[in-house]
């Protein structure tokens, strides 16, 4: 028996109402219902049984809501007289929740299913409600149920019948049709029903989160990748951690899976893996499951079967044990579907669901998601990509073509390379052998590939190589394998005199060449240019380790490089002025981008800017585009920060139209960078900053440059996309890259760190999460602590008292206030922000039916605020003083009963406010001719302040006190709408409209 009382019954029903809805909601309105019970308050019980449907309704317990509804049905028909207007109400409206719910039960016969619907048809129609929402519910169930004809028959009648109290809110049923379309196959027709959904004209509480995962695979199909992914950011953050959302999260799953983000659906999937168990709405379960399932087939088809995913059933599951364990139960619930129905339609829609392929091969969404490790393979060879249609080419075509990218020192080289490395892997070992000049390619790409995966053999594969070149009569390849592996030893840490031993000996190789031999010219050059960055590696080596480490009486060794390059691109460019472009044009062009680099930190940008444009049409004249995309972009950076906006992005777009046939992440991500930066200058030019910094972001994930440049190109699209009022996908962006930007810029001290998490904190505010945004400027604050300057910490502060004040969390919010008034105070000449603070203080927490100690505090507060800013003569200052006495007469309305007299008599102490009758009225007059003095800026404040004073003269019963003060505002009015525009104009029409309900 409950111990509980009605009052506590009914204070704990009116508390859970408010609630977040999940399992702890759901728990106390099933305790609540039995005490409810257990009372014998008829009405008490009632009201518990709408709550206990209400909490099973959204949640994952769905299914179990026909037992409460049918509990409370009979309590309807027991006694109706007993239910109010708006019970009745609530009754009906419920009606169609357990229609639903009953529908995606697979142990309730269809028949069991139809009763109830005919039932429901019935008492609408003798309440005298439309028939739309039984056709809506009829829909639904024959759509369930694979009856086409029905379903069609159902949707036109549906659409027919009118609206009225019972129909569905117009977002939620735009989402029924809309799928509707979508499960016939008409995409463009689902995004157009749902349209007002997705644009936030039509709203509620599950709408548009499950509208915006419904959405994602039409708009892939569409072709419309772009409102896909912004629909996926805005979604999943709408729906992520609401178990009556599993269905949406599940489609979020799949998206990625499908985009070529399976890290990022691995990701949500461990943010819910809490829920992969048995739910109760078995439905929702299967939907779920089938998302998740389309990520980890997608696992298991490209390699990552064996990674560990999330804990289930008592272990960690890899991707394939996962896949096995989700897919049993799966294929069960449908199954169970199947023998209710007749048909095998839920198994066989299941079966093409997980089954699906790729709508996109990667498609970037901005957010932080590290990459999958490359899946194991035999050797990085063949695990290489493969360079296009080389399967289609003869093996000595397919030589020839890399031969060719090589001597072109094209980026597709390696690729080609790689081609050739797995078809002659299908040689015989007799084909092999027999060419020598092969061999000996194959081992000097071997050796590249082990460069860029840092092995630590580099040099000596190199070496092997140029002795193998040597061997096939190849001198010229056998002096460039020689630089290499020079360069190799170099970045191994060899010691130095291995480095010159090998740097001499590839000089040597490109000197020794025969004079005749086409490709000397090239090796000489590329040969000097090498020893001039590897001495001066070596140099900077020996100055940092010398015993003292001071490196006294060595020259310096940027002087030293600096007068070497400027040798060398002398003679360099004396050679090739007015000549045709030679094998070593773009050996003169990688030389002068080398000196511009060298010279830019001395601050001789002139002349680094003009070497950069030389090197970009140098390579351009060389035939390699692809390279002059690297010096572009460096001018682009050094001409914006020299105040040139214009040839910046001149630059920056070359660098980018250049950078089309290169292939090495990190360029790619570095150009667009470039460019958004630049764009982000440029009024107007936010949303194609976006679409750069967007693309910036994926290629350096790629690169594996998350942190760092990938975390500045995140930094930089979540302000492009906050530019562009898409304030989700910002938050978004920017929540994931914090970790990186700390890691980034030092430390959360650093100002970029801080300005990250305020502006974070703007847009949180923007998306109604007042106690996220509090979390962002607190920590934002934090990082402050050890400025020099208290104002930056202060205004945090006092964002986050706002935020926490919002979200209602009073203690929290007075405790931020009074830190932030301590720090304006601190910082001194903040008078403004001081009053801000002591005014939000005196409203924080105080409603009509406060006690008189709290109107006390609050005006001890407001009149601390006056104190600072009263007989001010700065013009800031007086509005503030304006905008004071406005707030403290409404205070002070707020206090006063309609006789005049206060609720208490409060002490003219100082900072304190005494209690003067009318005094209210008198602040609002002087705020009034405070307001004028600053025009037309403060034309609504000064209107609101008259006639709050006339209404309050209205409210005490003084009529004709109150008339005259609103006409004389209409007179004013009048006169200045023949000399003002609409605003005035606007502002006459209220006064008069005021002035007619005081008569």
């Amino acid at each position: 028996m409950s111990t509980m009382t009605a009052e506590e019954i009914r204070l704990g029903l009116f508390e859970n109402s408010d609630a977040p809805y999940g399992p702890a909601r759901t728990a106390r309105a099933e305790a609540l219902g039995a005490a409810a019970e257990a009372s014998g308050d008829s009405a008490l019980f009632r009201q518990s049984l709408m709550g206990l449907i209400d909490a099973y309704e959204h949640s994952a317990e769905r299914t179990r809501i026909l037992v409460p509804f049918a509990r409370l049905l009979q309590e309807y028909d027991r006694d109706p007289a007993a239910f109010t207007s708006w019970e009745v109400h609530s009754l009906f409206w419920r009606f169609k929740w357990v229609t639903g719910g009953i529908l995606d039960s697979p142990d309730i016969p269809l028949a069991a299913v139809e009763r109830w619907l005919t039932d429901m048809e019935r008492r609408y129609r003798l309440a005298g409600h439309s028939e739309r929402a039984v056709r809506q519910a009829e829909q639904l169930l024959a759509e369930a149920t694979g009856d086409e004809e029905r379903t069609d028959r159902a949707f036109a009648a549906w659409l027919a019948a009118g609206r009225d109290s019972m129909s569905d809110c117009h977002a939620c049923e735009l989402n029924d049709q809309g799928r509707y379309r979508a499960v016939r196959g008409d995409d463009a027709g689902a995004i157009r029903l749902w349209g007002p959904v997705l644009s936030g004209d039509e709203d509620c509480l599950e709408e548009p989160h499950r509208v915006l995962a419904h959405s994602l695979l039409p708009l892939l199909r569409l072709g419309r990748a772009d409102e896909a992914r912004a629909n996926h950011l805005r979604g999943y953050r709408m729906a992520r951690g609401n178990e009556s959302l599993l269905r949406s999260i599940g489609a979020h799953i799949e998206f990625c899976a499908l985009t070529g983000n399976e890290s990022r659906g691995l990701e949500i999937l461990a943010e819910h893996a809490g829920h992969l168990g048995a739910l109760a709405d078995v439905d929702a379960q299967l939907d779920f499951n089938g998302g998740i399932l389309v990520l980890l087939r997608r696992l298991k088809d490209t390699g990552h079967g064996d990674r560990p995913t999330v804990p289930y059933e008592g272990a960690v599951r890899t991707a394939a044990e996962l896949y096995d364990l989700l897919y049993a139960d799966a294929a069960a619930i449908a199954a169970r579907f199947d023998a209710r129905n007749g048909n095998s339609l839920k198994s066989d829609r299941f079966a093409e669901r997980t089954v699906r392929q790729p709508l996109a091969d990667a498609l970037p969404l901005g957010v932080r998601s590290p990459a999958l490790p490359a899946p194991a393979a035999p050797d990085r060879i063949a695990a290489a990509p493969a360079g296009g249609d080389g399967a289609a080419l003869s093996f000595a075509d397919l030589v020839e073509r890399a031969r060719t990218a090589r001597r072109r020192g094209h980026p597709s080289a390696r690729a080609r390379w790689a081609d050739v490395a797995r078809r002659a892997a299908a040689e015989t070992a007799a084909d092999s052998a027999a060419d020598q000049e092969l061999a000996a390619d194959l081992l000097e790409f071997e050796a590249w590939t082990a460069y860029e995966d840092g092995a630590g053999d580099a040099a000596e594969r190199f070496a092997r190589a140029a002795g193998a070149h040597r061997g096939a009569g190849s001198p010229s390849r056998a002096a460039y394998a020689d630089l290499a592996a020079a360069g190799s030893a170099a970045r191994e840490g060899a010691p130095a005199s291995e480095v010159a031993e090998r740097l001499a000996a590839a000089v040597r190789s490109a000197a020794d060449l025969d004079a005749a031999d086409p490709m000397r010219e090239r090796r000489v050059a590329l040969a000097g240019l090498a020893a001039l960055r590897l001495e001066s590696l070596l140099r900077h080596r020996e100055q940092h380790t010398s015993e003292d480490g001071s490196g006294e009486g060595a020259e310096p060794v940027d002087t030293v490089l600096r007068e070497q390059l400027d040798a060398f691109v002398a003679d360099r460019g004396k050679d090739r002025a007015g000549a045709e472009p030679g094998a070593t044009t773009d050996v003169l062009a990688q030389a002068e981008l080398f000196l511009a680099q060298v010279l830019l930190p001395s601050g001789e940008q002139e002349r680094a800017v003009a070497l950069l444009a030389s090197s970009a049409e140098h390579f351009l004249v060389a035939g390699r585009p692809w390279e002059a995309a690297r010096p572009l972009e460096l001018r682009a950076r050094v001409v914006a920060a020299g105040g040139d906006p214009v040839a910046a992005e001149a630059d920056a777009r070359a660098a980018l139209a250049h950078s089309a046939e290169a292939v090495e992440p990190d360029v790619l991500g570095s150009v667009r960078l470039t460019l958004s930066e630049v764009l982000m200058e440029r009024e107007g030019s936010a949303a194609e900053a976006a679409e750069h910094a967007l693309g910036a972001a994926h290629w350096f994930d790629r690169a594996g440059l998350s942190t760092g440049p990938g975390a500045r190109a995140r930094l930089l699209l979540a302000r492009a996309y906050t530019d562009t009022d898409r304030h989700a996908e910002a938050a978004e962006v920017l929540h994931s890259a914090l970790p990186d930007l700390v890691e980034t810029y030092g430390g959360a001290g650093d100002e970029e760190v801080v300005r990250a998490r305020q502006l974070l904190g703007g847009l949180l505010n923007r998306l109604d999460d007042p106690r996220g945004a509090a979390e962002q400027y607190l920590l934002a604050a934090e990082g402050t602590t050890a400025w020099e300057d208290p104002r930056p910490q202060a205004s945090l502060a006092h964002s986050a008292a706002e935020s926490l004040a919002e979200a209602e969390l009073t203690g929290e919010a007075k405790a931020a206030y009074l830190r932030a008034l301590e720090l304006w105070r601190r910082a001194g000449d903040c008078v403004v922000s001081e009053v801000r603070v002591l005014r939000s203080l005196a409203w924080l927490g105080l409603r009509y039916d406060s006690p008189p100690e709290e109107y006390e505090r609050a005006r001890r507060f407001m009149g601390e605020a006056l104190a600072l800013v009263q007989d001010a003569e700065a013009a800031e200052l007086r509005y503030e003083w304006a905008e004071t006495c406005s707030q403290l007469a409404r205070l002070l309305d707020a206090e006063t009963p309609e006789d005049g007299e206060e609720r208490s008599a409060a002490p003219a102490a100082a900072g304190g406010v005494p209690a003067v009758p009318d005094r209210d009225i008198v602040l609002l007059d002087r705020a009034a001719e405070l307001f004028a003095e600053s025009g037309e800026a403060a034309r609504h404040d000064r209107f609101n302040a008259l006639a709050r004073a006339a209404w309050t003269e209205h409210n005490r019963n003084r009529v004709d006190a109150a008339k005259a003060r609103m006409t004389a505002l209409v007179t004013e009015l009048e006169e200045a709408a023949e000399r003002e525009g609409e605003e005035t104009a606007e502002l006459l029409e209220q006064a008069r409209e005021m002035l007619d309900e005081m008569e």
